[in-house]
């Protein structure tokens, strides 16, 4: 369990636990039927190196397929190195319950494991590197999240130690290119969002230059991105648009576009607030777990 498991809003991680169940197993489970239902124990093993997260659907997993138990031997935000441990294994959970059911459980729970961990491993490594550069920002997340498995990704985002972002369209209007082109400027399109958002919802512009961004500041924008700049542009730029709106608007400034773990150092400047990274959740590699089933000895 981590502090963030009190976020998750039980229904919602039933729900999509309940999906990924009857996604894998439709109809008949004919390698349960061999199995049988005596009580055995399955072993979870990492074979390499990241940070544990997801435990919290991991057990909703074996909870639905008729209440099995699983004992951890981690909490998410562990880092988790197998080459000490025997074999390259390294024993993480063990799960009790009858043997169709662990194996009805297995797959679900081990590719959900497998890709929260990856997410978490590389939001940790950019979290260390913003450490390391002592800059004062926010590292954060995107919306680029794989299609009905968000709830798990922002959870994973939050255990490797950065910011989710928006969860969701309702959570933040961001006015990107498309939204401005259709409006047919940046000042209407802000003032439209306003009048639906209201006060309590912060909008962000996508900027592709100063320009925009004054434009966007002037409108009331809560946040400005710069797109798509490099290392250099975005330090020139997010200090030229700081000083010359000083004392005249609260606003923060973000980047992004094409931003990774190589890539981002540049990027650590006193006048960005915020970098964002479609890259902690796309091409992410996956932390490879297995679950060994044994008979328990008696």
């Amino acid at each position: 369990m981590s502090e963030f498991e009190h976020l998750l809003p039980p229904c919602q991680v039933q729900e999509a636990v309940s999906k990924w169940l009857s996604e894998d197993t439709p109809s008949f489970d004919v390698g349960g039927f061999v199995v049988g239902s005596d009580e055995q124990v399955a072993v979870l093993y990492c074979k390499a190196k990241g940070v544990l997260a997801g435990s919290p659907f991991f057990d909703e997993v074996f909870r639905q397929v008729t209440n099995c138990r699983v004992e951890w031997y981690f909490k998410d935000g562990a880092e988790l190195d197998p080459s000490t441990a025997p074999k390259g294994r390294l024993e993480v959970a063990r799960v009790f319950g009858p043997a169709r059911f662990l194996l009805l459980g297995e797959r679900p729970a081990l590719n959900m494991l497998a890709r929260a961990s990856g997410v978490a491993t590389r939001c940790r490594k950019l979290r260390a590197l913003k450490d390391k550069a002592q800059w004062h920002g926010v590292i954060a997340g995107t919306r680029k999240t794989t299609p009905g498995f968000r709830l798990v990704e922002k959870y994973a985002m939050l255990v490797g130690g950065v910011d989710t972002h928006r969860m969701d369209l309702s959570s933040m209007v961001m006015l990107k290119d498309n939204h401005i082109w259709a409006t047919g400027s940046i000042r209407e399109a802000v003032a439209k969002a306003r009048s639906a958002a209201g006060f309590s919802v912060k909008i962000e512009v996508e900027c592709q230059d100063e320009a925009e961004a004054d434009e966007a500041i002037g409108a009331g924008a809560d946040i400005v991105m710069l797109d798509n700049f490099d290392g250099p542009g975005i330090r020139v730029a997010a200090k030229s648009i700081k000083d010359r709106w000083a004392g005249k608007a609260k606003f923060l400034v973000e980047g992004s576009g094409g931003l990774t773990e190589e890539n981002v150092e540049p990027y650590f400047c006193p006048d960005v607030d915020i970098l964002s990274f479609g890259s902690v959740t796309q091409s992410v590699p996956h932390i490879d777990f297995s679950l060994k089933v044994q008979p328990i000895k008696k």
